[in-house]
């Protein structure tokens, strides 16, 4: 049963057919200073996240958003990494939960499958990618991606067509 969840879970990061087709629009990105980790929920947009988001050891999740969903890609790092950064030509292994920005509904993760995903950048929806491009190993970062960079209007298993999503995301290693 776990494997078949972590199969789903990978196919839903992995499902990029029709997700807006063609260029992904160019995104603003707002990210907090790589200088120092800031509290989760402080960057406009972010949602206020379970546990202590800096202990790497304990999964993290979004809880609901607050007032409108932002409508360009955000991300915050909560735990810079020191090693090295991730490219959008890269593969990459994260444990990550994802949750709907608008109820906090919880709808994957890799920490309930009890295991790290692995896949290459360039197949997952565009917000994906470039909410971890740059990201470093060992860091923990929140992405949050409007529906243009995420899977649009349409639903995509438990995810309602145009759906705000927010991720916590520990960047583990680049392959």
């Amino acid at each position: 049963m776990k494997r078949s969840l972590l199969v789903a879970a990978a196919a839903v990061l992995v499902s990029v057919a029709g997700c807006g087709g063609g260029e992904p629009a160019p995104a603003a990105q707002q990210q907090a200073p790589a200088a120092a980790p800031t509290p989760a929920g402080s960057a406009a947009g972010v949602p206020p996240l379970t546990g202590d988001p800096t202990d790497l050891a304990a999964p993290s999740q979004a809880q609901a958003g607050t007032g409108e969903p932002p409508t360009e890609l955000v991300t915050q790092d909560v735990v810079v990494g020191t090693g090295p950064a991730a490219t959008l030509d890269d593969t990459v292994e994260v444990h990550y939960s994802g949750t709907l920005y608008q109820d906090g509904t919880l709808f994957d993760s890799s920490w309930e499958s009890g295991a790290p995903v692995e896949f290459p950048l360039d197949g997952v929806v565009p917000g994906f990618a470039q909410g971890i491009e740059g990201m470093q190993v060992g860091g923990r970062r929140v992405i949050v991606i409007p529906p243009e960079l995420g899977y649009g209007d349409r639903d995509q298993g438990p995810i309602p067509g145009g759906s705000t999503l927010v991720f916590v995301v520990d960047l583990v290693g680049i392959s």
